[in-house]
């Protein structure tokens, strides 16, 4: 491709709406282009990256014997009501009505659509195990589009689903999803680590995702340095207290009322009472479904919030609001405590379970309580990992220390069970005559969201470095002076070659300053460039440029072509 016949609109400044290194560098380096909040149109060269992140996607799905589907994008209501995700997904579900006053739903995803099809057409054990996959664009109404193509409300997302006679069928086929996430992100040049999750509203048990270290990530996740150990947050054990319980005091002293006028969060309360924050008990209410419940945590520790909704077995859950804190307690938020709180479950984070003499709130607005005791003056017997790890916890697995990094989720797979063959009527005759459900895998490639993944782990302060399997084109002819006969005859010969030999080329022959070429190519990040000066093509010479490292060696322009073969052979 040239240049002068490309739409490829670089741009000099950051966008003024970009806030990581991604969504800067995909805006400058011409690969996608906002329409509004949360919907991107993506240009020539964004389109070559996401076709080649989709072919290696195909490609290891159909090494593994599964079979590509296309199924609609547009979806009926009452296959997502039957399994209760209408209501449970709420406002993400984008709902509209056709000329018939038909409610139709856009598929935010499709375990309910495939498990549909599947519950028609597969009838016997004979026809398992399958494996059915696709790429398709989902659409959810995000409450808040941000960080580019990163988190949008319609993207790209490869989803696949197995379903088998039993679980030892089904988690071969969950092995054979793994292994071929972890070689799809090794071809895309993906610095992933594979985590324990929580499967959320997917449902079933087990989940793993595949998350890319960065700051710019929406996620954090816990890695043991020692072991192999890595979790999400929500559902990283925090078993060893050893390093963040506090002093024991044997003696229990007297409960007494203390006046904290306006002073309601921890960290205030902490400084005026003069007491560390690891002495004071905080007391949140939640709405679990249509109950309320009142959760006991350590004051220098955040709520998990994930185990909470896994522990009380609920649906739905959520803070309660101000208004229902004081109806229950009689106080403002910020003074709740468990001190004849009436009528309401309490369960405690297992950080609280040998705490003595420590602070709550009064239930009574601007006081709280010192000296506070469990068995004394509150009853709960209901003490679980409810809290979220911290860097001073240890590894549950080997005891070692962890490190806690934000990251961004691309990959992310389930263990479903029965939870949508048994609600949809996905059922097989086995060898027995009786019918039993299909046991059924999820796993779902954020397609869109590995071009900015790479991006953050991939750059420099010139711009992106794209593996070259996945550049939009491997190799850059730049020509520095265009006008001079001698440059553009060795450039397009060398352009000819790299064609006929089947290389991808992108041929920089715009009459412009050199400074522009040099400063454009190092911003789209086009792995190899092969510089034409006019010095040395009299000599017949050109220079290669590995944009990586940067390196450069001269060759003659007709061994241009051989030159690179091994070179790229080997970064294949």
């Amino acid at each position: 491709m040239r240049w002068t016949n490309a739409l490829i609109p670089t741009l000099k400044e950051d966008p003024q709406d970009a806030e990581v290194i991604s969504h800067k560098l995909m805006i400058r380096a011409a690969l996608v282009r906002k329409l509004f909040s949360g919907a991107y149109s993506y240009l020539p060269l964004g389109l070559k990256v996401l076709q080649k992140v989709s072919n290696i996607i195909r490609e290891e799905m159909n090494s593994k014997g599964a079979q590509e589907v296309l199924l609609p994008a547009m979806h009926p209501p009452e296959l997502w009501k039957k399994t209760g995700r209408y209501e449970l997904l709420g406002q993400v579900l984008i709902k509209f009505k056709d000329r018939h006053n038909k409610e139709l739903v856009l598929g935010p995803t499709h375990e309910e659509i495939i498990t549909d099809l599947v519950a028609n057409n597969i009838k016997s054990y004979k026809d398992l195990p399958l494996i059915l996959y696709q790429i398709q664009t989902k659409f959810r109404d995000e409450p808040r589009p941000r960080f580019g193509v990163m988190r949008t409300s319609e993207f790209i997302m490869k989803d696949a689903y197995s379903f088998d006679r039993d679980i030892e069928s089904m988690e071969a086929s969950y092995k054979k999803m793994y292994d071929a996430y972890c070689r799809i992100f090794e071809r895309c040049g993906l610095p992933y680590i594979p985590v324990e999750a929580d499967p959320g509203m997917m449902g079933g048990n087990i989940s793993h995702e595949f998350m890319v270290p960065s700051e710019a990530g929406e996620d954090v996740i816990a890695v043991c340095r020692k072991c192999k150990y890595a979790a999400s947050v929500q559902v990283a054990a925090c078993k060893d207290m050893s390093k963040c319980q506090g002093v024991k005091v044997s003696k229990n002293l007297p409960i007494a009322q203390v006046e904290t006028p306006d002073i309601k969060t921890i960290e205030k309360v902490s400084e005026f009472l003069k007491v560390e924050p690891s002495k004071l008990v905080k007391t949140l209410l939640y709405k679990a479904d249509d109950k309320v419940v009142a959760l006991l945590l350590r004051g220098d520790f955040e709520a998990n919030e994930t185990k909470l909704k896994n522990y009380l077995k609920c649906s739905l859950l959520e803070l309660a609001d101000e208004k229902l804190v004081e109806s229950i307690t009689g106080a403002p938020a910020g003074f709740s405590g468990p001190v004849s709180l009436k009528n309401i479950r309490i369960v405690a984070d297992n950080s609280v379970k040998n705490m003595v003499n420590f602070v709550t709130g009064a239930n009574k607005k601007d006081a709280h309580l010192i000296n506070v005791n469990i068995g004394r003056d509150f009853e709960t017997k209901e003490f679980a990992d409810l809290r979220i790890i911290t860097k001073d916890d240890l590894c549950p697995s080997c005891g070692k220390d962890i490190d806690i990094k934000r990251a961004i989720e691309v990959g992310h797979t389930f263990k479903l069970g029965t939870k949508y063959s048994e609600t949809l009527g996905a059922r097989i005759l086995e060898q027995d005559g009786k019918t039993v459900p299909v046991i059924m895998g999820c796993y779902g490639i954020g397609v869109t969201r590995i071009i900015p993944a790479l991006i953050e782990t991939s750059n420099d302060k010139d711009g992106i470095i794209w593996p070259i399997l996945i550049a939009p084109y491997q190799i850059m002819i730049v020509a520095l002076n265009i006008a001079s006969k001698k440059v553009k005859d060795v450039s397009e010969e060398v352009y000819e070659d790299l064609t006929k030999a089947g290389y991808e080329a992108l041929f920089d022959d715009r009459d412009i300053s050199a400074g522009i070429k040099f400063k454009d190519a190092d911003l789209i990040g086009i792995p190899i460039q092969i510089i034409v000066g006019e010095k040395n093509a009299k000599k017949d010479v050109v220079e290669i440029k590995n944009r990586r490292d940067r390196s450069v060696v001269e060759v003659k322009s007709k061994d241009a072509v051989i030159h690179l073969k091994q070179f790229i052979i080997s970064k294949q």
